[in-house]
């Protein structure tokens, strides 16, 4: 089964996770989470949205999420694109770092807000790496905790003025809340209704008016060139244009031609224009179309991680 389309909302709260693929790690050195927290000051800095909570660990991330004008979806393609091509650039590797597409929960601001900073404040904890969130160097706690943010990625100060108007006190009423508020269970955050909303059944009908997800989203406008797209596919997956145009065989040159025409199709481009462009049969480009529900999830991922600009 296919899976249900984001919902995209203007000034909406999303719990993101992001997992490395096959569990592998995605941070490796005190540098690689420095790099990835500048990443995501530098897209703060560009596109405006505000970020209330991140926890990094080894193999996923969570980040709270409340975007802006900018969908979210171009924010979490850019920011997995651009720490992917470190990653791979830093240690001699190839292809996707990140499990199929990230999930992202649309949630409850009022309701749910300061239950989800403390759910992903503590999961350091909850995995038994450290015995109290200040220990852990790689979330946000220390924003709310004892410190100002410099560089200004955590919107600390609109959260901590729910506990108080004056900031020290507020400080101090949150990490009460911490050691003594509520306990957040792992159930309670992942209760979601239909797999994408975090919410009582007014914010649901009021998030998802009449939706229907089975009209398939409209195609993509040709924003990039096939060119730029058989880079990305060469970024990827390390499959050259030439190698997919010349008559050379193998599972991971015919998945990148096959991937290519999916992404390119996406884009808007016909299946003629992408089988003269690779140099193919347009009878071979119909069927990788004909089977493109099979590849969804990969296509989409990809579309996050080749069409950024």
């Amino acid at each position: 089964m296919a899976r249900k389309p984001r919902i995209e909302l203007e000034g909406a709260l999303y719990h993101v996770i992001t997992r490395g693929n096959q569990k592998q790690r995605i941070f490796k050195a005190p540098g690689d989470y420095t790099k990835y927290l500048e990443i995501l000051t530098d897209y703060k800095d560009r596109y405006g949205y505000f970020l209330y909570a991140y926890a990094l660990m080894n193999n996923h991330v969570h980040l709270l999420i409340e975007t802006q004008e900018v969908p979210l979806s171009k924010l979490l393609q850019g920011i997995d694109q651009r720490y992917t091509m470190y990653f791979n650039w830093k240690y001699k590797t190839v292809g996707h770092l990140f499990q199929g597409r990230y999930k992202a929960i649309l949630c409850d601001k009022d309701q749910y807000l300061l239950s989800l900073i403390k759910y992903i404040h503590l999961n350091p904890v909850r995995r038994e790496l450290v015995k109290s969130p200040e220990e852990y160097p790689w979330s946000s706690h220390r924003f709310y905790s004892d410190k100002s943010d410099e560089k200004g990625l955590i919107d600390a100060v609109k959260v901590l003025r729910m506990f108080s108007e004056d900031i020290p006190s507020a400080r101090r009423k949150y990490r009460i809340y911490m050691r003594e508020g509520p306990v957040v269970s792992k159930e309670n955050i992942y209760r979601v209704i239909d797999q994408r909303v975090l919410g009582d059944e007014g914010f649901v009908a009021k998030v998802m008016p009449e939706r229907k997800d089975n009209i398939r989203p409209k195609r993509r406008p040709r924003e990039y060139t096939l060119s730029e797209l058989a880079d990305g596919i060469e970024k990827v997956y390390g499959v050259e244009l030439k190698e997919m145009q010349e008559n050379v065989k193998g599972d991971k040159i015919s998945l990148g031609r096959k991937l290519f025409s999916l992404v390119a199709y996406e884009c808007g481009y016909r299946g003629k224009e992408i089988a003269e462009y690779i140099r193919k049969d347009p009878a071979m480009i119909t069927r990788y179309l004909r089977d493109r529900k099979n590849s969804e999830e990969e296509v989409e991922r990809l579309m996050g991680m080749i069409t950024t600009k």
